[in-house]
């Protein structure tokens, strides 16, 4: 995680902490015994690491370079940071060894970052990608290709195109986690199935699948209940073509199904600003123009706030 408070860090007597430390011999945070040091430094995002605390002392600096502090990247971040964020990400990768198990990356990245991360990280397990508008389809598919240890997958506002989801299903056997958020549209109502029908096709192990923004319609849910029967929790907020859904999985699959989340129920623990379009498109000031349903996710699907950004 980014951060964390620092309530429950110390517990009156930690297991790492050394007997002169107890007797209050340790007055420096250099004299950290180099676990805890891992252990507390670890709590911070991996640019904190590599713009800050790697630079307070040798002794930090030591315990930032051990590979086992890079086995998770979070490189998440509000996209106004001002740094070259995807040279960052590199070095972190090659500080990994081999070693990078979960990554996060937001507001950057490239099709070549993610080849550069796919070569190097064969036992990736968790990638999660938001608000990369500079990826593409194609670069994401080919990445995706050479990670088939992949458990959980993580695509938010970025392009992703309903074939590409079917070869993404094809090339990752293992795949428990799927989130593949967009901006919701309320109107007007556009529906296309070609999502749905690719999860239900290519991921029948799914566990975990959240659909925030989709424009699947009640056929493409049908689908998905039919062909994931491991499903344990459904996020559908703000797809909103999908009607009756509780009782839809109430009488599918009542009994499997853990947590759903349904079109209208609160946006408040959803990590991003979870925002959704409401046009008349019979208004003819409107600034966004009629478009076939098939335009809608190259319009919609990959926006970003900071698309212009140059990392």
């Amino acid at each position: 995680m980014a951060s964390s408070s620092s309530s429950g860090l110390f517990s009156p007597e930690p297991p790492l902490l050394t007997q002169a430390m107890k007797d209050g011999e340790c007055r420096s945070w250099a004299e950290l015994p180099s676990e805890l040091t891992s252990s507390i430094l670890s709590r911070l995002s991996s640019i904190d690491i590599l713009e800050n605390a790697q630079k307070v002392c040798t002794s930090w600096r030591r315990v930032c370079k051990d590979t086992a502090m890079w086995r998770k990247i979070d490189m998440r971040n509000s996209g106004d940071l001002g740094l070259n964020l995807e040279t960052m990400c590199r070095h972190a990768v090659d500080r990994s060894q081999g070693g990078l198990v979960e990554i996060d990356i937001w507001h950057f990245g490239t099709d070549s970052l993610l080849s550069y991360i796919a070569d190097r990280s064969s036992n990736l397990r968790s990638l999660r990608l938001a608000m990369c508008s500079p990826i593409t389809t194609d670069g994401l598919t080919e990445a995706i290709a050479k990670l088939p240890l992949l458990e959980e997958l993580e695509v938010s506002y970025c392009s992703l195109s309903g074939e590409s989801l079917k070869l993404v299903g094809q090339s990752l056997p293992n795949l428990k986690t799927l989130k593949l958020n967009r901006i919701g549209l309320l109107r007007p109502r556009y529906e296309s199935d070609i999502d749905a029908l690719a999860i239900a096709e290519t991921m029948h192990g799914l566990r975990f699948l959240q659909l925030f923004g989709n424009i699947l319609t009640n056929g493409g849910l049908n689908a998905i209940l039919d062909n994931c029967p491991d499903l344990e929790h459904l996020d559908l907020r703000f797809c909103f073509n999908v009607y009756n859904v509780g009782d839809l999985v109430t009488r599918r699959c009542s009994e499997k199904i853990k947590v759903l989340r349904l079109p209208y129920d609160s946006t408040d623990d959803y990590p991003y600003a979870g925002n959704y379009y409401d046009i008349d498109s019979s208004d003819e000031d409107s600034p966004w123009p009629l478009m076939a349903a098939n335009d809608y996710y190259h319009s919609f699907a990959g926006y970003s706030d900071h698309s212009d950004d140059d990392y």
